[in-house]
């Protein structure tokens, strides 16, 4: 097979990584990407960390405006479609990334394969939610992380070429655990907390940022905060300083970020993603949104909804750690690629 790969954002190049490398063993893979994570240490590093191969296309999109940032993608890969005649085009998650890549590829009739499909928050608010529904609407092929992602489907009527194959994420943490054991050994003594925030719902409101730097600035632990850019950018508009035991850090490149994250307390986090890694790695987390997608990890309080209210923060950092007993891997065991890669090469081949 010829597969066009659409990735632009940091979550994107971490699951990329395993099924990349699967795929490259028997088939040819064009990696595309958008640009939509452009700062080198939201992009670049991740490609050299996580041995990912050079795209063959870097669109140079950058940010802006959702309707224009997607508009502009969705033209730019559409060239590269036409001049590579690929049988395929492969996506991840919800990001602008995937919906252009995903509308661009069915318009020219190249089927489209969606890797973490059926996801769903129930929350039309978050632009994510509508670029999962129209992604998995367009696809001939449904790649379902859970159970759960299946029903999703079902429910709005899609069935066929929906396969459950556990989630490529738990790839790359098993992949990638261990080269990122000891990169960041100046732990703060006693334990601390790992926050990130960079959801438009929470940045783009004064209200929602302006609790959340509070709530993390009245943590009783050091509370380690790495800054995506937009998340600094709308703190010094709003005239906001994080005090207290917070210390802020530039985004890390991804094995020191996910050995941070495997040695903190707790997790706080409005990303999709962490949610999901904070559960690979058996740390609990405190979701700064009123729903996920992931709604497997709110089973035994290994994730608390607490939205962007301070007290519900603070109350959910604060509070006991669920049994580790309790603790069960529920997106399989790290075979997903794999299997993805079986599927996409039996509908290449015509097979039922």
């Amino acid at each position: 097979m010829k597969i066009v790969t659409i990735v632009g954002a940091r979550p994107q190049f971490i699951k990329c990584a395993p099924l990349s490398r699967e795929i490259r063993k028997n088939n040819t893979e064009i990696l595309v990407h958008t640009g939509q994570h452009y700062d080198r240490n939201m992009s670049a590093v991740f490609f050299e960390e996580l041995r990912i191969p050079a795209p063959d296309y870097n669109l140079s999109i950058g940010s802006g405006p959702q309707g224009e940032q997607t508009g502009r993608m969705l033209g730019a890969i559409e060239e590269v479609l036409i001049k590579e005649e690929p049988d395929l085009l492969l996506v991840y998650g919800d990001t602008n990334s995937t919906i252009a890549g995903a509308l661009a590829a069915a318009k020219l009739h190249i089927p489209v394969a969606h890797v973490e499909a059926g996801l769903r928050s129930f929350d039309r608010r978050m632009p994510e939610e509508t670029n999962r529904v129209v992604t998995d609407h367009v696809s001939a092929l449904l790649f379902c992380p859970t159970e759960t992602a299946v029903v999703n489907l079902r429910e709005e009527g899609i069935t066929e070429g929906v396969y459950m194959t556990g989630d490529v994420m738990v790839d790359a943490v098993l992949f990638n655990r261990e080269l990122a054991a000891g990169l960041n050994s100046a732990y703060p003594e006693g334990g601390y907390y790992c926050a990130t925030v960079h959801r438009a719902g929470n940045t783009d409101s004064e209200e929602n940022l302006r609790n959340i730097i509070s709530a993390l600035s009245d943590l009783d632990l050091p509370v380690i905060f790495p800054a995506h850019p937009r998340t600094l950018k709308c703190m010094q508009e709003y005239g906001l300083k994080a005090g207290g035991n917070v210390r802020i850090i530039e985004p890390l490149p991804y094995l020191e970020m996910l050995d941070l994250m495997a040695h903190s307390k707790k997790i706080l986090t409005d990303s999709g993603g962490i949610q999901k890694e904070a559960h690979i790695l058996g740390v609990p987390c405190v979701t700064l949104r009123e729903n996920t997608e992931w709604v497997e990890t709110l089973d035994g309080g290994w994730n608390v909804l607490a939205g962007a209210e301070r007290e519900r923060i603070l109350e959910a950092a604060k509070g006991p750690a669920p049994e580790a007993s309790g603790h069960c891997q529920l997106f399989g065991g790290g075979r997903a690629s794999e299997r993805i890669v079986e599927w996409l090469e039996v509908f290449a081949g015509g097979r039922p």
